[in-house]
């Protein structure tokens, strides 16, 4: 499984970086926070982006500012959700601090080598009106005007309603832009469409209003970078017939062509393992929300007595789960399923 976005034309891949610190001691303008209004969405799975901050500007050269996505929708937000954030000419970043816990997320980030262009993928479950948000210095170059437009923009394969999904906020007049909404992407075909199972084929995916794009391969996000016409990716391990699509702020568009896997695949993940349960006990009714800790769970399912939980996220070493109703109180086994295997099982106790 790959659970890393790097731009193929990019220098540098982050994975959580740390703010440049030069920057974080100076002096800022009072925060200006973006204040979109949000609408009912027409999709059950809907996230939206915003962005505030201390943005540079007039005395100040420096600033730092956050942005933030917001599960909108009326069901629990699934699968990766791609951030992107383009700085104007002369304002830069050196990347991006994203350290919620539990750790029951996948984040990673890339930037580019102007360091203008940030782009991270954040593969969780969130409830309704969950908030996650990443922070960032912002720096200048001496000699350019502080001036143009800070974009950031949202997508999710599992959202359908491309609202909210772009915020603009304009230096000179140190204001929110109107909301906008990106046309949807078409895509026409990719070349070429088969590679060996390790992956690593460069692909490209041609299209329309493809900006600000993720290219999924078989579900999973492959590193690339894409413009208004085409996505260069390189395509992850895998087997068989792929379904490719690509993400964007404006919907989400199948390739007319899977990519087939030739060859042997990828070696499966390490199996998953579990070390503790936090608490390890609740009552027969259930819904008491439980931390799995562990090793290997990156995309777990999480089951108690054979019965799979409910609201579940999985990073690296941390699931998050929601136990299910027993019908009795008692000891069951809770095991964490991946890619790689079931794990061993750990004790849970419902109590009366």
């Amino acid at each position: 499984m790959i659970t890393r976005l790097a731009k193929a034309s990019l220098a540098a891949a982050l994975s959580v970086t740390t703010l440049a610190a030069g920057a974080a001691g100076a002096a800022t303008p009072a925060a200006a926070t973006s204040t979109s209004a949000q609408q009912t969405s027409t999709s059950a799975q809907h996230v939206t982006v915003s962005q505030s901050g201390n943005y540079p500007g007039g005395f100040f050269t420096t600033g730092n500012m956050s942005v933030g996505w917001t599960s909108s929708g009326t069901a629990d937000l699934t699968g990766p959700t791609h951030i992107t954030l383009d700085l104007p000419p002369g304002v830069t970043t050196d990347g991006a601090m994203f350290f919620p816990t539990p750790q029951d997320y996948t984040f990673t980030a890339a930037l580019s080598p102007d360091h203008r262009h940030l782009e991270a993928v954040f593969t969780a479950t969130r409830a309704v009106g969950a908030y996650n948000f990443m922070k960032l210095n912002l720096a200048t170059t001496p000699g350019v005007p502080i001036a143009g437009v800070i974009t950031a923009t949202v997508a999710n394969p599992n959202d359908t309603d491309p609202t909210g999904h772009i915020s603009r906020y304009d230096l000179v007049s140190k204001s929110y832009l109107p909301a906008t909404v990106q046309p949807a992407p078409t895509v026409t075909g990719l070349d070429p469409a088969t590679g060996p199972g390790a992956g690593g084929t460069t692909v490209t995916v041609g299209g329309s209003n493809l900006t600000s794009g993720m290219v999924l391969v078989g579900g999973v996000p492959a590193p690339g970078t894409c413009t208004d016409t085409a996505c260069t990716v390189t395509t992850p391990g895998g087997s068989g017939s792929a379904p490719v699509s690509v993400v964007t702020p404006g919907g989400t568009a199948a390739a007319p062509a899977a990519f087939d896997y030739t060859g042997a695949p990828p070696p499966a993940p390490a199996a998953p393992a579990i070390s503790s349960l936090s608490p390890a006990s609740g009552p027969a009714a259930g819904g008491t929300r439980v931390t799995v800790l562990g090793s290997n769970l990156t995309y777990g399912t999480v089951a108690f007595g054979g019965v799979p939980a409910t609201h579940i996220s999985c990073g690296p070493s941390f699931c998050t789960a929601t136990a299910p109703a027993s019908a009795q109180p008692g000891p069951v086994d809770v095991t964490v399923t991946t890619a790689g295997g079931t794990s061993t099982p750990t004790t849970y106790t419902y109590t009366a």
